[in-house]
């Protein structure tokens, strides 16, 4: 199960106390009390890996390590260690306490969570002419503390979008070295699933149904994954029968949930061609071109249409560049 919606309460580590303490050697009398270490600090840090937010399903509450008191003969105490929580590129992290936003876009990117508290100044730090025994200290300030909300949206070069069951998956497959699940029923892909082909990362978006922007089935979950993904693939499967009417009720779910999704670059696919006669295929892209939307026929069984696919990902390839 893919985790990418999730709560979490961050606590950085708090400073240590500073030492009161003096030179009992002769000769060397005066304070020697030293400073406490610093608490540690929380980071994010971005990783390939989809299900890392998986870690914190059950384990909502994170704390980083305290700074250690200081010490006499003007030994400061250790720092806490940071801690670091690994997570997918692509997260969102909304600070509810702080409301401010960040994101992680890219693998080994670094994002401070929570800044640890300071070490207190020992005795040694308060020793002046008029005050030769000083018996000041500080103590450690706390480190900051935080309710998280990490909401994962996928960034993917080319997002596979359409109805359920048209065969998203089966061409991720063929692409790429991805293992997605494929059989011949509704909602097969839970989760999505991503492929890398040469330098384009592709996102399989589990299948959308009609309201899903209103909540119905899981869609508003998947809705937001399309957000990041530059090129829209759209699939259409041969066995419809309004492909028009399939295509229209995608287009009605991405408006209604984000407009600006309407406007990104789209190619449209009439998937499972193998299954119809040729006559019939062209049936179903005269109906879509006469709503003035021109498809391409595919079947993953069908090497000179995969070919077709793979040309349009290599003018994309060239197009980053």
């Amino acid at each position: 199960m893919l985790i990418d919606d999730v709560k979490i309460k961050v606590k950085a580590g708090r400073g240590g106390d500073g030492a009161v303490a003096f030179n009992k050697e002769m000769m060397a009398l005066g304070p020697t009390g030293a400073s406490g270490g610093k608490g540690g600090s929380i980071y994010f840090e971005g990783v390939s890996d989809l299900s890392s937010l998986g870690q914190f399903r059950y384990k909502k509450e994170l704390m980083a390590q305290g700074g250690e008191k200081g010490k006499n003969q003007f030994n400061d105490g250790p720092d806490g260690d940071d801690l670091i929580l690994k997570v997918p590129v692509g997260t969102v992290v909304h600070n509810l306490s702080a409301l401010k936003d960040d994101e992680i876009v890219s693998v080994g990117q670094r994002l401070l969570a929570a800044k640890g508290g300071l070490g207190g100044s020992g005795n040694f730090k308060f020793r002046s002419s008029i005050n030769t025994s000083p018996t000041e200290f500080q103590e450690g300030t706390p480190g900051e503390e935080f309710e998280l909300r990490l909401e994962l949206k996928l960034i993917a070069d080319v997002g596979f979008i359409g109805l359920p069951n048209v065969g998203k998956s089966s061409l991720l497959n063929q692409l790429t070295n991805a293992k997605s699940k494929v059989a011949n029923y509704s909602f097969t892909t839970l989760e999505p699933n991503l492929g890398v082909y040469y330098e384009l990362i592709l996102a399989d978006i589990p299948g959308l149904i009609e309201g899903a922007s209103e909540g119905k089935g899981l869609g508003v979950k998947f809705l937001r994954h399309i957000e990041r993904t530059k090129i829209l693939f759209h699939f259409i499967s041969a066995q419809s029968a309004e492909p028009a009417k399939d295509y229209q009720i995608i287009r009605n779910e991405l408006g209604s949930y984000n407009k600006e999704l309407l406007d990104k670059p789209e190619y449209i696919f009439l998937s499972k061609a193998d299954i119809l006669d040729k006559n019939e295929v062209d049936k179903k892209l005269n109906e879509l071109k006469d709503v003035g939307k021109e498809a391409i026929a595919i079947s993953v069984i069908d090497d000179a249409s995969i070919g077709r696919v793979e040309e349009i990902l290599r003018e994309i390839i060239k197009q980053k560049y």
